[in-house]
């Protein structure tokens, strides 16, 4: 059997993790490593400065507790701490959407972006609305399914978005533009000194059509494929007057000095 390894930035003992592991039980033999604690909006972030620990879940055979972040669980398991290698990376079901522009915050996308760094396939599954994962279990089944059958384009991970209630299809879309107007909220404590809430206004959106937030927006399962590749190549090409230009005034600067 396949060994598949499940995480979460949500915490250990979210719903949503429990539901995702359940789903692809089927599907190879499923290891759970999450955060010990929830770690919403963490980002990529990797634990450097102090040793991580996994520690055994009580009751539940294959899943751990990790005093980190979800990349942190990631690497812990792809480089060492499981018997084999992975070949799928399943993170989620995160509560709430990961879409557009929020996946360059989002912990659930930066475990399946980590796996992928690392060379396994990796899907990142999200519920936009609700405390039900029923129907968002069985979408990532059904997607965890065919990646073990034709597999994920190199570099690339899958970033899924379930719509609330009963999805009307899928359809494979290109991430959204998420813009926030009034993001930083100032209030003052009983002392009164200053503090500031991050997220606040409601966000809008540049355009839907053939976007992950029209999708689920109409009802659809939204999927994206995220490549790694950060760069702008038409930039490179375009930013050759620059090169030029630059190195001229080094090598004028480098004279004169």
């Amino acid at each position: 059997m396949p060994l598949l390894l499940v995480t979460n930035d949500d915490g250990v003992h979210a719903a949503g993790l429990a539901a995702l592991a359940e789903a692809v039980s089927e599907l190879g033999d499923v290891w759970v490593i999450a955060p010990e604690r929830e770690q919403s909006a963490c980002g990529h972030a990797l634990t450097l400065h102090r040793p991580i620990r996994p520690t055994e879940v009580r009751d539940r055979e294959r899943w751990f507790a990790v005093n980190g972040t979800p990349s942190d669980c990631v690497n812990l398991g792809v480089l060492g701490f499981l018997p084999e290698r992975p070949v799928l990376v399943l993170s989620g079901i995160n509560h709430g959407s990961n879409l557009g522009d929020d996946v360059t915050y989002s912990g659930t996308v930066s475990a399946a972006m980590e796996g992928t760094l690392l060379g396994v396939p990796s899907i990142a599954f999200s519920l936009v609305e609700g405390d039900d994962f029923t129907v968002a279990a069985g979408v990532a089944r059904l997607i965890a399914t065919r990646a073990l059958v034709e597999s994920i384009p190199r570099k690339t991970l899958l970033n899924v978005n379930v719509p609330a209630g009963t999805p009307r299809g899928v359809r494979v879309a290109a991430l959204g533009h998420r813009v926030y107007s009034d993001k930083i909220v100032a209030q003052a404590d009983p002392r009164g000194r200053t503090h500031y809430w991050i997220g606040g206004g409601e966000p809008q959106w540049e355009a839907l059509d053939g976007t992950d937030m029209g999708a689920v927006h109409e009802g659809y399962v939204s999927i994206s494929p995220v490549q790694l590749d950060l760069t702008n190549h038409r930039a490179v090409a375009h930013m050759a007057d620059w090169q030029n230009a630059l190195n001229a005034q080094y090598r004028r600067a480098h004279r004169s000095g």
